[in-house]
This record gives structure tokens, C-alpha cells and sequence, in this order.
């Protein structure tokens, strides 16, 4: 942090040596001529030793307190040039004359110093120390000196300061932040790095967030979206990408800058990898909120998000799918981006056994895309997403499959696209998802049976699925009508029996009413005392929000199978 030179050189010009006022300096004391003897030998067998410790600590210490500028010039170098190649965690005995350097009036000490500290504060341990001595509070009148070197090296060295939770709040409760938020509009574009990078490392908590938007960070660090330093770039992307993380700050971020959409549009395109991905990252985060969904479309933002996500890079695909799979929630997005071309990229991407986020990210998109029109759903089904989804999902983790499971639910609201996806024997991987450990896959999987079930011409798909794979639908009925079960299942179960009798299907029908586990389990909810028990019973099949009564619904469904058991 910062340049250094030769230890040995300063050392051996101590003596005797007129200061810059052309007057001699005191005459050295017996002590400190000792030190300087034997930090020279030291130095010369530096491989060797360890100045952290026992003589080689004393002699430097010796020459940081005395009151001869040169020697703690000398003595500041050493630290500096010492640190540059050896760090490693450190007491009390070694950093308290590297403090004491800080409050020197000399810039070449202060210099020095701060870039020692800057180097020590690499490890963790070091890090906490520094601050408990008081370390901070030197540092941040370091930040106001006038020399832009002593600036670079204060700044770096909070920079690493701020990656230790516990400093955090201590900085962000101090001057530091707002000097920070000062100096990254320093025209030195390595004090504008270091700051920027401090001001990052503060963005990882809400109230540390709170803290930098109430000095004023959210327009410095808008502003250094166009900084010609990708360092400066990638630094202000992401702490803008994490401040918008909270929702009262997405408003601000709106107040603060109407083209900052525009802004991170632009960064997208940049030949910074990094920022690229910070860039979409922080689009995501921002279009968590309806009015940035609607903007970063209107800002033709989707093209540079479907090449990033394409990209064979991972860091970029996940934070473009993860930014399109927020923006594909507004209704008013859903057809732009599939005319921009995102369905079959999209498709290729849940393939991407690597990554199960990306996967998430990918299929969730889709059933955002599929929600209201039919046109929309007909197109991602031709695309091959319900064959590809088969071909997947009884391997794939249990967060994928959930949402898998869902899309194929939202899809099969379409009475349109019943039989053409019954055709493809989605079945045979449904029907043993319904057993799964995972409790949101079992729901997802019978929502999207139930929703099949209903209004289609040929039941025979369900007939071949009756006794296998796993136990076949009969076992999933068996399965979700039990007392055991939660409410919202029981009711999925009858209701999907309901559109079994109502499809007529004389060999659906047979079997289900000569499932005597089957007639039993609805017959013993629909003798239950309903009074008082009506429940609002959230699930997709049926393709409604059902306010209903489950046990009317049974007791219907009930009577039903024994007029079908008759025949």
C-alpha cells in the first residue's frame, strides 16, 4: 500500500543528518545509536528474522518513540517495507509504535506508517486490534491530510478494516463514513478506489446501509457508475446492488437519480466481466419493485440481459436469469421477453445440473411467463420445456423440483394444453412426486395432477398411471386423503376424485370406486363435523382460489362414488 523505500539507506543517513531547515538535528542518544546498529544487522539478515519480536521489535521501537524525526522516518519505513512482504497476526508491543508513527506532524512518516497498519490489517486478527488501540480514530485524521498519499494508505487500510463485522459498526457510527463518501470524489483515482472499496464493504448489513444513506453515499456512488477505472466501477455497482436490497432505499434510489437504469444498462455491455455481473445484479435487486420491472424493459435492457445470459460464464448467467426471473413477474413483461427470445435459452438452462440456483431462477422465469396467456403458454409448451422438464426432474434437487413441479401446475390450467401435455407422460414423474419427502413438491405435484384431471377428453393416461410407477395414482389418493394429512391436501385429493367422476371415464371411474381405501377415507371426511370448520383452501387445482367447504365437497363426492360403485 503505498511505495517504500530502502530500510537499510534510512537507517544509514541518520546520523549527523541536517533536517530541511538546513539545522542539525539533536544528537543521537546511546540507545538509539544501539538500535540503529542493530536494526542495519537485522536487515541485512531479514530472512532470517523476525521483527515482530525480542531485539529486532525493540530496536525499531527504539527509533519509532525517539523524538528525532529521521529515525521515526526510518523507523516507519521499516514497518512498511517489513509488512510489504511478512504479515502475520501480531500484539500490542509491535502495533503501539506503529500508532504512535500516525500521530507524527511528518507526511513521510504518516505515509509509511498508515501503509504498515494498511498491511498488518490484512489479517483478521490484526484487524480488531488496530481498532481496540484506538486505531481508527488515527486513521480517520489521517484522511483528512492534505497529502494524497497519506489519504491512499489511511483509506486502504480502512478499507481492510471494514471487512471484520465487528469494526463495521464502529466505523459506520464514526466520522470514517462520511470522509469516505468525501474522498470518493477525490480526483486521485487511488484514493477514489480505496474509498470506494471501504464504502462497499459497509453495504453488507441493513443498518451499516442506513447509515452510509443518510451521509449522502447513494449520488457519490450513482455518479462513479462512469468512472473510466473498473475497479471504481465494480465497487460502486455493487454496493448500489446491495443497498437496493432494501426496499425503503430502492425509493430513495429512484429519487436520487432518474437514469440510473440507464446507467447500469450500460454497464452490462463494459469489457469488465465483474461489472457486468454486478451491473445485472443490481438490476435484480432494483427490480424487486414494480416500477423498475416495467423500466429496465421500457430501457431496453432485456437484449444485454439475454446475451449475458447465455454467456458461458457462470457468474454471469446466474445474475442474468436471476435479474429476468424478477422482471418476468410483471404481467406487461411477459410477452416482451418472449419476443426477445428468452424461452428456448431458458429451456437449455435447467439442464444446468451444476448450478441448482440457476436451474430456480430458469423454470421460475418460465411459470412467471406461462402465468396469464394462454398464447405465452403455448409457445413455451411447443418449445420442448414439458419433455425437458420429465427428462430432469425425478434427479433433480428437491429446491428444482418444487419449482418444476409448480411450472408444469401453471401450465396445465391451459384446457387447451391438457391432452398435449398428458401425451408427453408427464404422469409417470408426478405421480411419484407426490410421495416425495419434500412437502412443497408433494403439493406442487398434485395441483398439477389435479389440474390435468379436469375437462379433458381422454382419461386414459390416468388409467395408465393407476398402479405404477411407485404406487400409482391410487396410492397418491390413498396417500393425500389420509387423516394424518394437512387440510389443503385432503382437499386436493378429493377434489381431483371429483374430476375423475365428472370426466366419466367408465375405467377411471370403475377403479377409483372400487378403491374401497379410496370411498373409505373420502366417506370418513365428509362424516366429520364441518360446523364451524370452513376453511379457505388456497391451491391451483381448479385454477381458483377456493373458499369452500370440504366437507360439503366430500360428502358430494362421497355420494357420487357410490352410485358409481352401484353400476
Amino acid at each position: 500500500m503505498g511505495n517504500v523505500t530502502s530500510c537499510s539507506s534510512c537507517c544509514q543517513d541518520c546520523f549527523g543528518k541536517r533536517n530541511r531547515t538546513g539545522l542539525y538535528e539533536p544528537l543521537l542518544q546511546d540507545n538509539e545509536r544501539d538500535a540503529i546498529a542493530e536494526l542495519l544487522h537485522f536487515l541485512e539478515n531479514r530472512s532470517d528474522t523476525n521483527f515482530f519480536d525480542g531485539e529486532p521489535l525493540r530496536a525499531l521501537s527504539t527509533l519509532a518513540f525517539s523524538d528525532n524525526v529521521d529515525l521515526q522516518r526510518s523507523a516507519a519505513l521499516a514497518f512498511a517495507e517489513i509488512t510489504e512482504k511478512d504479515v502475520r497476526p501480531v500484539g500490542r508491543e509491535t502495533l503501539n509504535p506503529i500508532l504512535f508513527l500516525l500521530q507524527s506532524h511528518d507526511v513521510e512518516v504518516q505515509r509509511a506508517a498508515s501503509a504498515a497498519l494498511g498491511n498488518l490489517a490484512v489479517k483478521a486478527e490484526n484487524k480488531l486490534l488496530i481498532v481496540k488501540l484506538g486505531g481508527l480514530d488515527q486513521l480517520i485524521r489521517q484522511m483528512g491530510s492534505p497529502n494524497v498519499e497519506v489519504q491512499c494508505n489511511a483509506v486502504g487500510c480502512i478499507t481492510n478494516l471494514a471487512t471484520h463485522e465487528e469494526n463495521k459498526a464502529k466505523i459506520a457510527k464514526s466520522d470514517a463514513l462520511r470522509l469516505l463518501v468525501d474522498l470518493a470524489r477525490s480526483k486521485d483515482q487511488r484514493v477514489q478506489r480505496n474509498a470506494t472499496g471501504a464504502l462497499l464493504n459497509m453495504t453488507h448489513k441493513e443498518v451499516n446501509r442506513q447509515h452510509m444513506v443518510n451521509v449522502g453515499a447513494i449520488p457519490v456512488l450513482i455518479s462513479l457508475l462512469s468512472s473510466p477505472d473498473a475497479d471504481v466501477q465494480y465497487y460502486c455497482t455493487t454496493a448500489l446492488s446491495n443497498i437496493a436490497v432494501d426496499a425503503g432505499n430502492r425509493k430513495k434510489l429512484a429519487q436520487s437519480d432518474s437514469k440510473l437504469v440507464q446507467y447500469l444498462i450500460a454497464l452490462m455491455e463494459t469489457k469488465s466481466l465483474k461489472v457486468q455481473c454486478q451491473a445485472a445484479l443490481a438490476l435484480r435487486n432494483l427490480a424487486s419493485d414494480e416500477k423498475y420491472q416495467l423500466e429496465i424493459v421500457r430501457c431496453n435492457g432485456l437484449k444485454p440481459l439475454l446475451r449475458l445470459l447465455k454467456s458461458s460464464f457462470l457468474p454471469l448467467t446466474l445474475s442474468s436469469v436471476a435479474c429476468i426471473r424478477n422482471i418476468s413477474i410483471h404481467p406487461a413483461n411477459e410477452s416482451p421477453i418472449i419476443e426477445e427470445g428468452f424461452v428456448n435459452p431458458l429451456i437449455e438452462l435447467l439442464s444446468y445440473d451444476d448450478n441448482e440456483e440457476v436451474q430456480c431462477h430458469a423454470i421460475s422465469t418460465l411459470r412467471n411467463l406461462a402465468a396469464s396467456s394462454e398464447r405465452n403458454r403455448l409457445i413455451i409448451v411447443e418449445a420442448g420445456v414439458v419433455e425437458r422438464i420429465r427428462m430432469l426432474i425425478s434427479e433433480a434437487k428437491s429446491s428444482v423440483q418444487i419449482e418444476m413441479t409448480a411450472a408444469i401446475a401453471v401450465l396445465a390450467l391451459s384446457d387447451d394444453l391438457k391432452q398435449r401435455l398428458l401425451s408427453t407422460k408427464v404422469l409417470e414423474v408426478l405421480v411419484p412426486l407426490t410421495s416425495s419427502t419434500n412437502m412443497e413438491v408433494q403439493g406442487n405435484s398434485a395441483a398439477a395432477i389435479g389440474n390435468l384431471s379436469s375437462k379433458v377428453k381422454d382419461y386414459s393416461p390416468f388409467v395408465d398411471v393407476w398402479s405404477s410407477p411407485a404406487d400409482g395414482l391410487r396410492g397418491f389418493l390413498i396417500h393425500f386423503l389420509d387423516d394424518a394429512q394437512d387440510i389443503s391436501f385432503q382437499h386436493i385429493g378429493v377434489w381431483t376424485i371429483e374430476q375423475f367422476l365428472e370426466g366419466n371415464d367408465a375405467e377411471l371411474v370403475s377403479l377409483v370406486a372400487n378403491t374401497p381405501e379410496i370411498v373409505q377415507a373420502v366417506g370418513r371426511i365428509a362424516k366429520r363435523d364441518g360446523r364451524g370448520s370452513k376453511e379457505k383452501i388456497d391451491t391451483d387445482a381448479g385454477g381458483d382460489d377456493l373458499e369452500s367447504d370440504i366437507y360439503a365437497l366430500a360428502r358430494r363426492v362421497a355420494n357420487a362414488l357410490v352410485e358409481a360403485g352401484k353400476k
